[in-house]
Parts: structure tokens; sequence; C-alpha cells
């Protein structure tokens, strides 16, 4: 029998092991008494890309950082915080969903502020038996939603952000603390937010497309289940379990993960099994009486993210974001196909606006197929995007939390000056998938997949506490191997993959 606990007088729980060994409910701030970083002071230890005749593009990416140091705030130990952190630039509430994808932009900054440990304050909220609130006031720290609204939590994409901060920094001392935090988030989801078959349930709100008509008619599109097995919560928590059974690995407590690779097992057997269409070659939402929903949604490729899809349906499935009457529109990706009924040309918020969380999603998946078509779509879907957001700000100056499909300019509606994860689009997907750089410090090495022909590279990439120069020279056409030069303070292979050649570069020492 279990023992019970109370909180607040009024909420009780039967307690989640591995939240007892939570370290961020016992820490205090860690950063009182130190200033923030102002941009200007500290701008030299951010990495600095140039591309020959882009400019534009270079002032956008400081765009980004001088916006995101701007939101830089202290933790407030009154509201329960223990870490400095950055402002989701919204409401005055910290979001669960727009954090985890600024920090994955921010672990570039690593050198200048570690974004990352926004996410301690999340951490430092968990309740007793696991949950989380998705949103938590900056000034008391109270919750914005009760924990038995369908609204209160997710989505689930927290283990892949710490994840990717680990690709970066190699900082195997944080995935020690994160992991268990993490292990009882997952697993009172899993009590929580799943059907009597096993899959997953969330709502507009909580999946973070807030108006998309994923819950049928009768059914609040923002706050209601709709009685749907919900295609993006069941590949989150597929990957969620993946990263966690990863992460027990090299924390030595893989005998605490046995339970998720079960799970995992049967998420991916009934996800290919029940929510895929043959006809249209795509993954939907399960009603309960078996039948698929027709909706094509963006939040399908988290399947391709979570490495669910098997290869004789790959093919097919990125098809669609090739279409021009589906996702290929004049911005890419819209979150909802083009020949849905509810698509608006103007966004219409999450009816078909191009968001920066959503395309880096499909970016990372389009990646982990390890194929030359999946890896020059995504090079192509990122120019396009990116270079969208360059000319919208080019036009008025500013970065907006979302962009229209059929033209450049914002979505209606849309916040200006907002990083906000809008700083993935002119950081992250700039060094990612238009420049190809990505970090895999698990591997030890840097890999380059270089599809310019102009001049391009990166001074001071982070990478493993050290930093990386990286220059490629301009070449005549994309079959040449251009000239390449790297400088490094830490131990790395820079795996280059040009002109139908890959070649190992071991860079390490100081310069």
């Amino acid at each position: 029998m279990h023992d019970i606990f109370t909180r607040d007088g009024n909420l009780f729980y039967v307690p989640e092991p591995h939240v007892q060994k939570n370290v961020f409910l016992t820490e205090g701030a860690s950063c009182e008494g130190s200033p923030l970083p102002e941009y200007d002071r500290v701008k030299d230890l951010l990495p600095e890309p140039f591309w020959e005749g882009h400019g534009d593009a270079v002032a956008a990416y400081d765009k980004a950082w001088r916006t995101a140091f701007k939101n830089l705030r202290k933790a407030n130990r009154k509201a329960g915080f223990v870490s400095d952190f950055i402002d989701t630039a919204f409401n005055g509430f910290l979001f669960m969903w727009d954090s985890s994808f600024i920090v994955m932009f921010g672990k570039y900054g690593v050198l200048a502020f570690d974004f990352q440990k926004t996410l301690d304050n999340f951490y430092s909220h968990q309740h007793r038996d696991g949950f989380i609130c998705r949103e938590i006031s900056e000034t008391d720290g109270m919750e914005q939603f009760s924990r038995d609204d369908p609204a209160s939590t997710g989505p689930n994409v927290l283990p892949w952000a710490e994840w990717e901060y680990y690709q970066t920094t190699g900082n195997g001392s944080r995935l020690g603390k994160v992991f268990d935090p993490l292990m009882a988030y997952h697993n009172w989801l899993r009590l929580h937010r799943s059907w009597q078959d096993g899959t997953y349930w969330s709502c507009g709100l909580a999946c973070g497309m807030d108006n998309q008509p994923r819950a049928e008619a009768g059914y609040d599109p923002g706050s209601s289940h709709g009685f749907l097995s919900w295609i993006d919560a069941c590949a989150q928590q597929y990957l969620s379990a993946r990263i966690l059974t990863q992460m027990g690995e090299l924390l030595g407590r893989q005998e605490e993960t046995g339970e998720l690779k079960r799970e995992a097992e049967f998420l991916k057997d009934v996800i290919n099994r029940t929510m895929w269409s043959d006809v249209d070659g795509f993954y939907f939402d399960r009603r309960r009486d078996g039948t698929l929903t027709g909706v094509k949604s963006a939040g399908a490729y988290w399947t391709l993210l979570a490495g669910i899809v098997p290869e004789e349906r790959r093919a097919r499935f990125i098809g669609h974001l090739d279409d021009p009457a589906e996702f290929k529109r004049h911005n890419r990706v819209p979150t909802l196909s083009a020949d849905d009924p509810h698509y608006c040309p103007d966004g219409g918020y999450w009816l078909g606006s191009v968001w920066a969380p959503t395309n880096y999603m499909i970016l990372k998946g389009l990646d982990g197929l390890g194929t030359e078509r999946a890896g020059k779509l995504a090079h192509e879907i990122a120019k396009d995007y990116l270079g969208c957001v360059v000319r919208t700000f080019n036009e008025t100056g500013t970065l907006f939390e979302n962009y229209a499909p059929e033209r450049d300019g914002p979505g209606i509606p849309a916040k200006d000056e907002f990083v906000g994860w809008t700083g993935l689009a002119p950081i992250s997907v700039f060094f990612e998938y238009v420049f190809g750089i990505r970090p895999y410090a698990l591997d030890g090495k840097i890999v380059w997949d270089l599809r310019l022909t102009e001049s391009h590279g990166i001074r001071r990439y982070p990478f493993k506490g050290g930093t990386l120069d990286l220059f490629a020279g301009a070449r005549k056409s994309a079959d040449e191997f251009p000239e390449i030069k790297i400088e490094s303070t830490v131990e790395a292979d820079v795996e280059i993959r040009a002109g139908g050649k890959t070649v190992v570069v071991h860079a390490g020492g100081k310069k």
C-alpha cells in the first residue's frame, strides 16, 4: 500500500518514486546575485556566422540573439524558480512547449548564458506524483491550469530538448540531474493521458497547436480530446521512452527503463497498425470507433522524428512535404495541409501558419532518415523557410511568432518581436539545415552536410565545452568539393559531406 501525501492541504498524491530523487525540488536559486548578461557585452562569446552574399540572414541572426538577451529574467524565488531563464515572451507565464524549443537554439549561446537552465523551473514545480503544469506564472509560481484540465500539461518534448543540449555540450552531469523528473513526468502522462488501449490523447492547447481542427464538430478544438488517439501525443511518448532509455544506459540506470522499452515497442506497433492510412500514405488521429480523421496535420511528422515510420512507407509519407497541393506552399511547411477545408491562406494561427517548432521537428525527422533525398528536401525546406523569415525581417525589422504560408510576411494573427521559439529559424535552422552543420557529442563528431556553393562558415561554434571555426570556400557547382579550413580548441571529428564525397577531418588542440 502506497503512502498518501498531501500538498497545500487539499491535493492528494500517490507518490512517484522518481520525484523523490528530483534534485530541483530541494535546490535553491543557483544564480542568486549574479547579473544577467547583456548582449553587447557577451556577443563575442556567441557563434559568428558568415555567408557570402547573404548579409541579411546574418542580420536576422543578430536580431534573434539581441532580442533573446532582452528576454532574460532573474530567478524569482517567491515563484519557486531555481534558475535564471529566458522568458517565453508571450503573457508573463513560462510555457513548457515554448521553452523546450527556445533552448534548442539557446544551446548555441551556452558560453554566454546557459539557456537550458530555463527548464529547471519546470522541474522545480513538479508535483509529487510527477505532474508538471505547462504554464507557470513568473511572478508568483501559480499554475495556469488545474491538473485535471485536459489542457493542463504537454506536449512531452522535455526529454528531446535535454537530448539536443547533450548532443552539443556532452554534459552528462545534467543528464544525471534531469533523468528522474523526466521519468516521473513520462510515467504521470502514462497514468493520466492514455486510453484503455495504451494510446495517448491530448487537446489543441496541450499539444501546442491551439485551434487546429483535430477534435471534430461538437468538441472544442482547444480544450477537448474529442475521444481521439492523438498521433503526435503517441509519437512523442514513444520518442520520450526511447530517449529516456538511452539516458538510462549512459547513466548506468538501464534497469529502471525496462518498462519504457516495452511501452515503446507497443506504441510503435499500434501507431503503424491502427493510425496509418495506406490509401492516403499518411498518419492520422484515430477516433474511438477505429476510423481515422483524415486531417493532415504537420503534427503527424512527430512519427518521423521518433523513428516510427517503416522504410517502405517513408517515400510516400515525406512526399506530402514536397506536394504543392499539400505542404509545399510559398512558405514551407504550413501546419495544416492546403487541401484541408479549414486551411487558411493567411495562416489563421494553426490553420496553416508556418511555425518554427513544427518546422524544426520536421527537419530533424528528415535528417534522421539519413538518405540523400531526405537530406536534400530538408535543405530545400530550410532555405525556403529562412528566406521568408529574412525577407520579412528586411521589410519589418522584426521576427514574428509565425508566418503566412502563401506569401512573405507574418501570419494572421502573429506577435512581433517574438524570440520566443522563432529564434530557431535564424539560428538553429540556419546552422543545421542551411549550412548543414549538426553536432553529435555522443559520437564525438560534427556532421557538415555541405550543400551551399557560396563561401560560408561559423566562428566560435560551441561543442563539448570548446569552440570550432569552420570555413568552406566558394565553389562553381555542388559537384565540387570545396576548400575547407577548421580550427578547434576541442577534440572533434568533423565529417564533411560534399561533392559526392565524405571526408573526416580530425580537429583538436588550441588555436
